[in-house]
């Protein structure tokens, strides 16, 4: 069996393992539609799973192009700190997720609604890693629910406040990043003006192990809390038993586990064709290159983290790398390859929404047709 092919069938296992615990806690026989709930919450573990895959080249292409570890080293150790991510940080943007982006009323959301933004967002996903483009696997979610929701609510059911606040950190986010990837460069080229190249590359070759894993950390913690908050929106509307004595901001334990266990087992497969794109089309990037690019980007992702606002990930190491890129000569940056990324991202939301929103209209015509009978 190969390598490849064993991690997949670890991932199902472990969806399956998932599955079987949140039924064990929520009282499976005792949900309305028990079956619905079940697929929802594999699809979202899914979700997790195949963002952890789309992503994974966010964690480690910096420091597999630097040559600083090897592949299979660099996919451990991001796997590992996205996962260590779920003792580190609290769970704002999980709740921001849940609540911020559509009305959670039981009259707005429904199991068939999540599932809809679920298909629509891993059908994005899907198709945007085939054809090699670093775009938010956060952002394709959020579109897709949001599509999934107008399309059973209308658009009152989505929460304009949220959106606009997300779609605001869609510029800002690789804004900050490209600021702090230029400062970071500007700055560390001031420290070791005096050092020799050869003491250069040796210390930044060591601490671009301590820039990727911090920039993991803040990749475990924002994105696998998107599929947090999904997981949480589900069972507050379907299986209230779950919140008894509790508020939708104390999302159980066991829940944050379990998605930023998918999401280290995506990052242990990868994402190869984005690797390439993120590592060295963009701008070509020395150890000294990448430490300044992830800590940068790192240092972003904590602080939108800590104030509970969804940025992608993707968005924000692209934008320190361009930084960095920037601080050696503007010639230094591929502008044609990082156009075709801006429209990706231009296109994530929108695109995913009608996805997510056709998605809808599809699922709920099947379960009319099955519910009617012959």
């Amino acid at each position: 069996m190969s390598r490849e092919l064993f991690w997949r069938f670890l991932a199902i296992g472990f969806a399956v393992l998932g599955t079987c615990y949140t039924c064990y806690h929520v009282g499976w026989l005792a949900l309305e539609c028990p079956v619905l709930v079940t697929v929802v919450v594999v699809l979202a573990l899914g979700f997790d799973f195949t963002n952890g895959i789309h992503d994974a080249a966010n964690s480690i292409a910096t420091v597999v192009s630097t040559r600083v570890l090897t592949p299979l080293q660099a996919v451990v150790w991001a796997a590992f700190f996205n996962f260590v991510a779920a003792y580190v940080f609290s769970t704002h943007v999980a709740m921001t997720i849940g609540k911020g982006v559509v009305d959670p009323d039981p009259e707005v959301v429904s199991t068939l609604m999540i599932l809809s933004g679920l298909l629509g967002a891993i059908l994005w996903n899907l198709t945007t890693w085939y054809l090699g483009l670093p775009t938010s696997s956060s952002h394709a979610l959020i579109g897709a629910l949001a599509g999934a929701a107008i399309a059973k609510a209308g658009f009152g059911a989505v929460i304009v406040s949220g959106l606009v606040k997300i779609a605001a950190f869609i510029v800002l986010s690789p804004l900050i990043g490209l600021l702090l990837g230029l400062l970071m460069g500007i700055g560390m080229t001031w420290l070791f003006r005096n050092a020799t190249p050869r003491r250069v590359d040796f210390l930044f070759r060591k601490g671009q192990l301590l820039s990727a894993a911090l920039y993991s950390l803040g990749h475990g913690t924002n994105d696998a809390q998107k599929t947090m908050g999904i997981i949480a929106l589900l069972l507050f509307t379907s299986a209230p038993q779950v919140w008894t004595g509790r508020g939708f901001e104390d999302i159980p334990f066991w829940i944050v586990l379990i998605c930023h266990t998918a999401m280290g087992l995506g990052t242990l497969i990868g994402g190869w064709r984005i690797v390439k794109t993120m590592g060295s089309k963009i701008t070509k990037l020395t150890p000294f290159g990448g430490f300044c690019a992830e800590t940068g980007a790192a240092a972003t992702l904590f602080a939108t983290a800590a104030a509970g606002i969804p940025v992608s990930t993707t968005h924000t190491i692209t934008g320190s790398i361009i930084g960095f890129g920037i601080m050696r000569r503007l010639s230094a940056v591929r502008w044609a390859v990082t156009r075709k990324i801006v429209w990706a991202w231009i296109l994530t939301i929108p695109v995913s929404g009608c996805i997510g929103a056709l998605t809808y209209l599809a699922v709920s015509a099947v379960a009319r047709a099955c519910s009617s009978g012959p």
